[in-house]
């Protein structure tokens, strides 16, 4: 008989998540089969420095792997890189990979991450234009990484402006377009975004907010240029395409899982699948803290569910939650968010902008629900402390520096 400790594992992706999954279920006494399947070369490994330090050369691929090579022989873990699955029957516990090979499984984890969205004008698919999601992705970016090229960068959320800052530092004439009327729109205040748009314009980035594309023009073959709506055309030796992700569920919505957004998962990171999980990008889940569903794009979201998942499979306690955390490094920035602002009726400013020292405190009725800090990462900490708690906390009070923050926090949560 099968027991918790034996059963064949399967994983699905090669990321944070899967790579975080792996040594959890050997952490928790898991002895049996493990199998991770990838589609990359590269075993799982993280994604968020190919936009900063990998990108500018400082780090090299194997800095990268959440655990080196040798982990996975001496775990006797399985690594089957460069493939895909191909269909997913759940009836007979079967993937069926792309090279028509089956393989079976006793748990399936899925951790198929997610893949950019593509650009929908004419000329998107010229040579030159490039997404940042893969090691493979740098490398082709890296080509025209010399000072004088020039760069355009469509989309300023974390990626594009990281990018952007990264090719400005090694000499590229930097130009980002916007859609929306600030940069960073969707994660965070207009109190950061404008603080952003001027750093980047004092370090010589072409900024242009609620841009109007026409198309990307070419030679033949290669993109020379971007079109705006209004005529105006925009040199471009290659062009960076960063407006969103998309979660990787085709695979389990073609075998009958629950999809919305990703694919759902409970407080186990099971789907409606006894059998089958989804941690990372591509899983809808409960956001506890603040009460409802949604996916978590995040290092923080990849390693959390890849210990839930294997908590529950080796039959472990779930692992305490954490805050949902991001970050994002940008020139001498670092900017750490600690919660989701979604919904937030004041922002309180707490320390010195000019400085690049202060944090942003977002309250809802007077409740604290995130903060986004700039190089304080005291602030960071002890806001991460406060997420879903409903702690009241004084605007007065939070913007006077001279206020002890961890008095007040204490005081807030006690």
């Amino acid at each position: 008989m099968t027991t918790s400790t034996d059963q064949n594992i399967l994983i699905l992706g090669a990321g944070q998540a899967a790579g975080t999954a792996v040594a959890s279920l050997r952490q928790f006494g898991h002895k049996g089969p493990i199998t991770l399947i990838g589609d990359e070369p590269a075993p799982p490994y993280q994604r968020p420095p190919l936009s900063k330090a990998y990108f500018k050369g400082e780090l090299p691929e194997e800095r990268l792997f959440v655990k080196p090579l040798s982990f996975y022989e001496t775990q006797n873990v399985t690594l089957r890189l460069g493939t895909s699955a191909k269909t997913l029957e759940r009836a007979n516990k079967t993937v069926t990979m792309e090279d028509g090979t089956s393989l079976s499984y006793d748990k399936l984890i899925i951790a198929t991450g997610s893949r950019p969205r593509t650009l929908p004008v004419k000329g998107a698919d010229l040579d030159g234009v490039l997404t940042l999601r893969s090691l493979a992705d740098v490398e082709k970016l890296q080509v025209y990484a010399t000072p004088g090229r020039r760069i355009v960068v469509i989309g300023a959320g974390y990626i594009g402006l990281e990018a952007a800052a990264v090719a400005r530092q090694m000499g590229l004439e930097v130009t980002v377009l916007e859609a929306s009327e600030r940069v960073l729109a969707r994660v965070t205040s207009p109190t950061i975004s404008e603080f952003y748009q001027t750093v980047h314009r004092q370090n010589g980035v072409d900024i242009r907010v609620s841009a109007r594309m026409e198309g990307l023009e070419g030679d033949g073959s290669h993109v020379t240029g971007v079109k705006m709506a209004d005529g105006d055309i925009i040199p471009a030796d290659v062009v960076l395409v960063g407006i969103g992700i998309l979660p990787n569920q085709d695979l389990a919505e073609a075998a009958g899982l629950l999809c919305e957004n990703g694919i759902n998962t409970d407080a186990e990171a099971r789907t409606n699948d006894p059998d089958i999980y989804a941690i990372g990008d591509c899983a809808n889940r409960e956001i506890v803290q603040y009460g409802y569903r949604g996916r978590l794009e995040s290092v923080h979201n990849a390693i959390e569910m890849g210990k839930i998942a294997a908590a529950s499979i080796c039959g472990k306690p779930a692992p305490k939650l954490d805050a949902p955390w991001f970050w994002s490094d940008q020139y001498d920035l670092k900017l750490q968010t600690a919660g989701l602002l979604t919904g937030f009726d004041q922002a309180v400013v707490r320390g010195d902008m000019e400085a690049h020292k202060f944090s942003v405190w977002y309250l809802k009725g007077g409740r604290f629900l995130a903060v986004d800090a700039i190089n304080v990462p005291g602030d960071f900490m002890a806001a991460k402390r406060l997420v879903g708690s409903g702690a009241i906390l004084d605007p007065q009070e939070l913007a006077d520096v001279m206020s002890d923050l961890k008095s007040l926090v204490l005081t807030a949560v006690s």
